[in-house]
C-alpha cells in the first residue's frame, strides 16, 4: 500500500507509543490470518498508508465503546478504499465506493481494533478476502476451512477488503470518529506532505483536553459546566488523581449537600446547593479525566453509573428529611415518589437505547411496522439531532429532563425556596418528561418493530425469581400487558392506603388487602415464560420495577413502617436494579449472587406476609439489609475476587497487538 517502508516504520513506532505491546508486519492476509489464530487478546489491524496523530491511534486502541472499533474518516474515498454507513455509532454496512448507493456516512480509516471474541471472524474475513469468496451470511468456521485461491489477491487495499469482509460477517463494529486531531490515508508524496503538515499544525495535548469533553451534552452541562471543567481535569491529571478518586470526591460533595438540605436554614441550603453544583461538575470531570488520560475500565464505567444514581437519591433523602422537619407531613413520600419515578424512567431509557441499537444492527427490519407517524417522528428526530446548536436541538435535549438539568433545578429551587418546592419541581418536570418521551418512544418503537428482549436474557433483566419460574406462560396476552395489569393491584392498594391516612384513619385496616394486591401483582409472573418479542416489550422491565416499588411502598404504608425505612428499602432495590442495567449497558454477565436476591415476586411475597402480620417495618428493614449485603457481596466477587482468580489462573497480555497487512 501507499506510503512506503519509512511510513510503515513510523506508524509502527506510533503504535508502540500509543500503548500497543507487540507490533508485527504481515506480508499478506494469509499471514495475518495465521497471526490472528495465535492471538489471545485484542488485535489492532492497520494499513501502512495512515498518517495521524499518535493520540488518534491511542484513542482507537483504548476506545471504551465496544470490543471492536473501526477508524472512520470524512475524507473522500480513494480507489480501493471502503466506505461505511453507520447508525448510532455502529457500522451497519461497508463496501467499495458506490456499493452503498450514496448512503455512506464516511470512509474506513485503515485501522481497526478487534476484540478477542471477534478474532475468529477476523481470521475468517482474511481468508475469505484471499480466496475471493463472498461471505455475507457465511459461517466464520466454514470460511476458515476454505483453502486460499491460487494467484494474486483480489484488487483493492488488503485492509479495506478485510474490514468489508468482517462487516459482512455481522461483527458488531463501532465507529471511531476523529475530532480536532488529524488522520488521513495517503497514496502519493503530495498527499503525504499535506497530511504531515496538517498533523504538525495541531497542538495534540490541547486538542486531547478539548476532546475530553463530550461532543454532545445537555444544555446546562454544555454552557455552565464544560466551559471550565477541563481546567479542573488538567489539574486533576497533574495531581495524579484517578477517575475513581474524582468520583469518590463527587459522592462526598453530594452526601454533604444532602445533609445540609436536611439540616435546613438558608445558609445551609445555599451552601448545599453550591456543593451540589460542584459535585455535578466533578461528576463531569471524572469522565473527562478518563478520556484525557485514557484510563478506562469496566469497573470505572460501572462505578460511575452506580455513583450517579446513589448521589441523586441521597439528595432526595436529604430533601425529604428537610421537608418533613420543616413541618410538611409528606416530605418522605415525595422523596420516595421522586426516586421511584426516576428509576422507572431510567429503566425505559436503558431499554429504549438497546432497542435503537438493535434496530441499527438490523436496518432491514426497520419500517416493518408500516411507517406512518412513527416513520415521520423518526425522521423528525434525526433532523433535529443533526441540527446541532439550534433552538429545536436544545429544546429536545432539555425537555427530557437530563441529569444536568435535574441537578441545576434542585440546586436553584432549594437555595431559593427550600426542600419542599425542590421535590415538587423535580416531580412535576419528571412526570411531564416521562409522558413526553414515553409517548414518542412508543410510537417510534411500533414503527421500528424490533423484538429487543429476544437478544438478552429476559429472565435476568425481568429480575424473575424462583416463584415466577414455576408459573405457566400466558402467551396470548403478552408479557407487557401482564406486567401492566400486575402493577394495577399495588397501585390501587397504595391509593386506598393514602386516602385512609389523609382522612386520619389507620392504614392498617387494609392489611387484608395486601395478599389480594400480591395476587394481582403475581399476574405479571404469567409472562415470564412467554416470548418477549412484541414491539413494546422493551417496556416490560420498567413495568415490573413500577409494580414492585408500588407494592413495597403500599405494604410499608399499610404495615405502618416508618417513612425513612420505606425510602431506604426502595433505595436498596434501585441499587440492585441499576446493577442489572449497568451490566446490560457494559455487556457484562449477571451479578454473581443474583440468585440470592429472591426475585421481584419473592421479595414482594415476603413483604405481603409481613404487612398482613403487622411487622412490615421490621421485615422491610431486615430484607433491605439482606439485599444490601448481597449487593455488596456481588460487587466484591465481581470486581475483586473473581478477577484476581482469573489473573492467577490465566496470564492476560497487558495490551493488544498490531497487524499490518502489506
Amino acid at each position: 500500500m501507499g506510503g512506503g517502508a519509512a511510513l510503515a516504520d513510523r506508524l509502527a513506532e506510533q503504535w508502540h507509543r500509543a500503548g500497543v505491546t507487540h507490533v508485527r508486519r504481515a506480508a499478506n492476509l494469509t499471514e495475518l490470518a495465521t497471526l490472528v489464530d495465535a492471538a489471545t487478546g485484542p488485535v489492532i489491524v492497520s494499513g501502512t498508508d495512515l498518517v495521524a496523530h499518535t493520540a488518534v491511534l491511542r484513542h482507537l486502541a483504548t476506545s471504551p465503546v465496544g470490543p471492536t472499533v473501526a477508524l472512520v474518516l470524512t475524507d473522500p474515498p480513494a480507489p480501493g478504499q471502503a466506505v461505511v454507513r453507520e447508525e448510532r455509532g455502529q457500522v451497519v454496512d461497508a463496501g467499495p465506493d458506490g456499493r452503498l448507493d450514496g448512503g455512506q456516512t464516511g470512509v474506513f480509516g485503515g485501522a481497526l481494533r478487534v476484540g478477542r471474541d471477534d478474532l475468529p471472524a477476523l481470521a475468517a474475513a482474511a481468508r475469505a478476502a484471499v480466496a475471493g469468496t463472498p461471505i455475507a451470511g457465511t459461517d466464520p468456521a466454514a470460511v476458515a476451512a476454505t483453502p486460499p485461491a491460487a494467484g494474486p489477491e483480489a484488487a483493492g487495499s488488503a485492509v479495506d477488503r478485510l474490514f468489508t469482509g468482517l462487516t459482512a460477517l455481522g461483527t458488531l463494529t463501532f465507529a471511531h470518529r476523529v475530532r480536532l486531531l488529524v488522520a488521513h490515508r495517503v497514496a502519493d508524496p503530495a498527499g503525504l506532505a499535506a497530511a504531515e503538515a496538517a498533523v504538525a499544525a495541531v497542538d495534540e495535548d490541547r486538542a486531547e483536553l478539548r476532546l475530553s469533553v463530550k461532543e454532545k451534552d445537555d444544555f446546562f452541562t454544555t454552557f455552565f459546566v464544560s466551559t471550565w471543567s477541563p481546567y479542573v481535569t488538567k489539574v486533576s491529571a497533574k495531581l495524579g488523581l484517578t477517575p475513581t478518586g474524582v468520583t469518590a470526591i463527587s459522592v462526598l460533595f453530594a452526601a454533604v449537600a444532602a445533609v445540609l438540605f436536611g439540616v435546613g436554614g438558608r445558609p445551609a441550603l445555599v451552601t448545599g446547593a453550591v456543593l451540589l453544583y460542584l459535585g455535578f461538575m466533578l461528576d463531569c470531570v471524572d469522565g473527562q479525566l478518563a478520556r484525557y488520560t485514557r484510563h478506562f475500565s469496566a469497573w470505572g464505567g460501572w462505578l460511575d453509573t452506580m455513583a450517579d444514581r446513589a448521589k441523586e437519591y441521597l439528595v432526595y433523602a436529604g430533601l425529604g428529611y428537610g421537608a418533613t422537619a420543616a413541618g410538611f407531613r409528606y416530605g418522605w413520600a415525595l422523596a420516595v415518589a421522586a426516586m421511584t419515578l426516576q428509576t422507572v424512567r431510567h429503566m425505559t431509557d436503558t431499554w429504549y437505547g438497546v432497542l435503537h441499537d438493535e434496530a441499527a444492527r438490523r436496518p432491514k427490519a426497520v419500517g416493518g411496522g408500516g411507517g406512518g407517524i412513527g416513520d415521520r417522528l423518526n425522521a423528525a428526530s434525526t433532523r433535529v439531532q443533526a441540527d446541532t446548536g439550534s433552538l429545536s436541538y436544545w429544546l429536545k435535549r432539555t425537555v427530557v429532563f437530563p441529569i444536568g438539568e435535574r441537578w441545576a433545578l434542585i440546586a436553584l429551587t432549594v437555595a431559593l425556596f427550600g426542600p419542599l418546592v425542590s421535590l415538587v419541581a423535580v416531580l412535576t418536570w419528571g412526570v411531564l418528561a416521562f409522558a413526553y418521551t414515553g409517548a414518542l418512544r412508543t410510537l417510534r418503537a411500533r414503527w421500528m418493530w424490533v423484538p429487543v428482549l429476544d437478544t438478552v436474557d429476559a429472565t435476568l433483566h425481568r429480575d424473575d425469581g424462583p416463584i415466577a419460574a414455576r408459573f405457566p406462560a400466558l402467551r396470548p396476552m403478552g408479557p407487557l400487558t401482564l406486567a401492566v395489569l400486575g402493577a394495577l393491584g399495588p397501585a390501587a392498594l397504595l391509593v386506598a392506603a393514602g386516602l385512609r391516612v389523609r382522612a386520619g384513619d389507620e392504614a392498617g385496616g387494609l392489611a387484608w388487602a395486601t395478599p389480594v394486591a400480591l395476587l394481582v401483582l403475581l399476574v405479571a409472573a404469567l409472562g415470564a415464560g412467554a416470548a418477549h418479542n412484541g414491539p413494546l416489550d422493551w417496556l416490560v422491565p420498567a413495568a415490573l420495577r413500577a409494580g414492585e416499588y408500588l407494592f413495597a411502598i403500599a405494604a410499608g404504608v399499610v404495615g405502618g413502617a416508618p417513612a425513612w425505612v420505606v425510602f431506604g428499602y426502595v433505595f436498596v432495590l434501585t441499587l440492585h436494579h441499576y446493577d442489572l442495567t449497568a451490566r446490560l449497558e457494559k455487556r457484562q454477565a449477571a451479578p454473581p449472587l443474583h440468585g440470592a436476591t429472591l426475585g421481584w415476586e419473592g421479595r414482594s411475597a415476603v413483604l405481603a406476609v409481613a404487612a398482613f402480620a403487622g411487622f412490615a417495618g421490621i421485615a422491610m428493614a431486615t430484607l433491605g439489609a439482606y439485599l444490601l449485603v448481597v449487593f455488596v457481596g456481588s460487587v466484591v466477587l465481581a470486581w475483586v475476587v473473581l478477577p484476581a482468580r482469573a489473573r492467577r489462573g490465566v496470564g492476560v497480555p497487558a495490551g493488544g497487538e498490531v497487524r499490518q497487512p502489506g
